[in-house]
């Protein structure tokens, strides 16, 4: 039992990592220029054979990240498309329409009987009257 709890935390974790990486990619494309811009501006610039324009690589990152948005752009279609099918496909929910069985319940009332012991003391009778003309 140990054994499972621990794998199914390992697998959590593995999880995580992968979604913290994902969220993550822009961050480290953007650190990964950082740490190596001399070797980005001299090898991999498009605008290497042109120092007037003062690129250092830029131009590099600028691709990259395009890459990254059109990658994340292009997963998260696939993951609504995915959930559409999903739902779509999805039999595992059975639908009834029949109506549930009419039960009637009869309830009794006790009947109680009390007269008040100052129905005749109520007045009200004798000063609400309409105007004598």
């Amino acid at each position: 039992m140990k054994l499972r709890s621990s794998g199914k935390q390992w697998i959590g974790f593995g999880l995580l990592a992968l979604m913290l990486v994902k969220a993550c990619v822009i961050p480290l494309i953007c650190l990964d220029y950082e740490i190596r811009k001399d070797y980005i501006a001299k090898t991999l610039c498009v605008n290497r054979n042109k120092p007037m324009l003062q690129c250092n690589g830029k131009c590099y990152l600028a691709k990259k990240l395009a890459q990254a948005e059109k990658q994340q752009q292009r997963q998260a279609e696939q993951d609504y498309m995915s959930s559409l099918i999903h739902q779509v496909m999805d039999a595992t929910d059975s639908y009834s329409f029949s109506a549930p069985a009419m039960t009637a319940e009869v309830y009794l009332t006790p009947d109680f009987s009390y007269k008040t012991v100052f129905l005749g003391r109520i007045v009200s009778d004798n000063v609400f009257h309409p105007p004598l003309v």
